[in-house]
């Protein structure tokens, strides 16, 4: 069969709706740091100019596909462990912990604007947060965004009363290793990885609201 070589770096000035969306969401690791990244290549059949144009979104996906397999993980949490984070920058600058050493419970979410879920899971944390709060919950949403602007105008759109984190340069997610957006991890009183859940959606609203109120129970 005849083939043709595709290069997986990502191209900005042809795709950048792939590359913020389905290609950041499969590839955190690869993309949060969006500096040198291996090139790899994948053969595919030679087609005409006008399919291969047609096929942009799907060989960017499968780039991204790619580059999650040979980046490293560095320190991914692992259930057990203590998070291999210890904190973010605030708003202003200042450190936030992730883990505070006086919450019962801690649930760390990983976001960024441009994620579509994200957009359901913040109305759930505020809700998780007023509810679970006072019995000793404490919700940590670190933003991935490489630009501030972009998250303040998602937060005026969706409003957070959880703690908030900065993180422009995805350094926490890589150490985490966070593979989908948006991703938590649940933190117990002694800041050990409790669980780890990637992405959100309404159906799992329940079992994560189970799984907090299990832990600060006890159970």
């Amino acid at each position: 069969m005849t083939t043709f070589t595709v290069s997986l770096r990502a191209n900005r000035t042809t795709a950048p709706a792939v590359e913020r969306g389905a290609a950041e969401a499969m590839s955190m690791p690869a993309l949060v740091r969006r500096r040198a990244v291996p090139s790899a290549t994948v053969r595919v059949p030679r087609v005409s100019a006008m399919v291969a144009h047609g096929l942009a979104p799907l060989l960017a996906v499968t780039a991204a596909c790619v580059l999650a397999l040979v980046s490293p993980r560095a320190h991914a949490a692992e259930v057990g462990q203590a998070l291999p984070v210890a904190s973010v920058p605030s708003a202003d600058g200042t450190a936030v912990p992730l883990h505070d050493g006086k919450a019962r419970l801690t649930y760390v979410d990983f976001w960024a604007s441009w994620c579509g879920p994200c957009r359901q899971s913040f109305p759930w944390m505020n809700r998780m947060q007023a509810k679970y709060g006072p019995q000793g919950l404490r919700i940590v949403a670190v933003n991935l965004d490489t630009s501030r602007a972009d998250a303040q105008a998602f937060l005026k759109e969706v409003p957070a009363t959880v703690t908030l984190g900065f993180d422009p340069k995805g350094e926490s997610a890589r150490r985490v290793g966070v593979r989908a957006m948006p991703s938590s991890v649940l933190l117990g009183p002694d800041g050990k990885v409790l669980m780890q859940h990637a992405g959100f959606r309404a159906e799992d609203e329940a079992e994560l609201e189970s799984r907090i109120a299990a832990a600060l129970s006890g159970r």
